[in-house]
């Protein structure tokens, strides 16, 4: 299966630099909906196969253009939210947001016991992404296309993906509509995943980018000296 992942368009919460992950969260800015609009000619080239959506309201905006262009649905499935931030939520401050991302740079490490502050671990946080992905290879879809959010792309991609250590996030961040591509292979045990490409940029090019306001999720894990 080709599996292909895109991070929503940006949103209010994105410009003010805040840890949003709650439900239903916010929608998409003029930026946001320009960039979604983007997507149909981005992804032209791919047999896409099924449109997949968490269940927050970004997501499912940045879908829809794609969506309407296939005459697909959107399906949506709530494991393909974003990384809950506990009691960090709607906080906005440096230290949070570090907090934040190094307590999921420890999980693609293989800590999945710890906790995000006030919230959910490693185990629970991956493992429900990993349900929606089986989910579609029993189906046996070929080409399907999940909208998510920055942090559980970031983090489930690294931790999944093969061909690249748990230092790959550190440095990789993924911008607003960034795509990420991958496929699984044939394993000794079992089929394997293999990041094909990342795309840490606006798909529809530099009228559509703004790297200064992706938010936080897209921010490098600034690790301990």
């Amino acid at each position: 299966m080709r599996l292909i992942l895109v991070r929503h368009g940006q949103t209010p919460s994105n410009i003010e630099r805040l840890l949003d992950t709650g439900a239903p969260g916010p929608g998409l800015t003029d930026l946001g909906m320009a960039q979604a609009a983007a997507l149909p000619q981005a992804l032209g080239h791919e047999q896409i196969s099924g449109v997949y959506a968490s269940s927050l309201v970004r997501t499912q905006l940045t879908a829809t253009p794609l969506a309407d262009a296939l005459a697909q649905p959107i399906e949506v499935r709530d494991g393909l939210r974003e990384i809950s931030a506990g009691s960090l939520e709607m906080r906005g401050d440096s230290e949070s947001i570090q907090a934040y991302l190094r307590t999921v740079y420890a999980w693609v490490q293989g800590d999945l016991s710890l906790q995000m502050p006030g919230g959910p671990d490693g185990a629970e946080t991956l493992g429900r992404f990993d349900e929606v992905v089986a989910e579609l290879q029993r189906t046996g879809l070929e080409t399907p296309v999940i909208f998510s959010h920055g942090a559980i792309i970031r983090a489930w991609a690294t931790a999944r993906a093969r061909n690249v250590g748990p230092d790959f996030i550190v440095h990789n961040t993924l911008s607003n509509t960034g795509i990420v591509v991958l496929e699984s292979r044939p394993a000794a045990s079992g089929p394997a995943w293999e990041l094909l490409t990342w795309q840490g940029e606006a798909v529809g090019g530099a009228a559509l980018e703004d790297p200064d306001t992706d938010g936080p999720a897209a921010d490098d894990v600034e690790l301990a000296p």
